[in-house]
């Protein structure tokens, strides 16, 4: 538990060095972020650990990269390096976010301006009580169970239990969440992927007009 504790102070501390980089007040960030004030004051001073959602919020009002909010230090990507990107995670380094219900390891955290977030999550709630709310988040996510079994609650489906190797692809913004259905361990690899911005949907439409 003060492990846990030490991993929310540290984000916190991270959450209120780039409101100060970037001038804003709390309330600012929250309007840009989409979150009450007091979310915002409690992130950070270690009173609350973010969920995913979250983090992405945040991530929005920072004008950030949910790798750049996680990182340690704000790591700029050469000019033209996009043109070959390659990023290599090895297994135990990179950065840890605890948000209760989740326990997230963030992957590829050396490349920005991802189309897509790989992390590998574990499952820390046993019940679907243990979330106020469903999860919701613009794009689109695959989720493979690499150990454990897991249980999909969703807004609008029944109850879907994922054994280790099964997979499922949805909506983002449907309300969702997961939570451990083994007595072990679960852990689960999630695949969030970006919405194209809405400039660049309506001049694919065009094009293709």
């Amino acid at each position: 538990m003060a492990e846990i504790a030490e991993i929310a102070v540290r984000f916190g501390e991270r959450v209120r060095a780039l409101r100060h980089q970037a001038g804003l007040s709390q309330a600012e960030l929250a309007q840009r972020s989409g979150l009450a004030p007091s979310s915002v004051s409690k992130i950070e001073t270690g009173q609350m650990s973010p969920t995913y959602d979250v983090l992405l919020r945040l991530a929005k009002g920072f004008d950030l990269d949910l790798t750049d909010l996680l990182a340690a230090e704000r790591r700029d990507v050469p000019a033209g390096a996009s043109l070959a990107r390659l990023a290599v995670s090895r297994a135990g380094d990179g950065p840890v976010q605890e948000a209760g219900v989740y326990t997230y390891f963030p992957l590829a955290t050396g490349l920005r301006r991802k189309l897509m977030d790989p992390t590998l999550v574990r499952l820390e709630a046993r019940g679907i009580h243990a979330f106020g709310d469903l999860i919701r988040h613009p794009g689109e996510e695959f989720v493979l169970v690499l150990e454990g079994a897991a249980e999909l609650h969703t807004e609008h489906y029944e109850v879907i239990r994922l054994e280790k190797g099964d997979s499922c692809y949805y909506d983002a913004t449907m309300g969702h969440a997961f939570v451990r259905a083994s007595d072990g361990p679960a852990i689960i690899l999630n695949i969030t992927a970006h919405p194209a911005p809405v400039e660049t949907a309506a001049r694919e439409g065009q094009d293709a007009g």
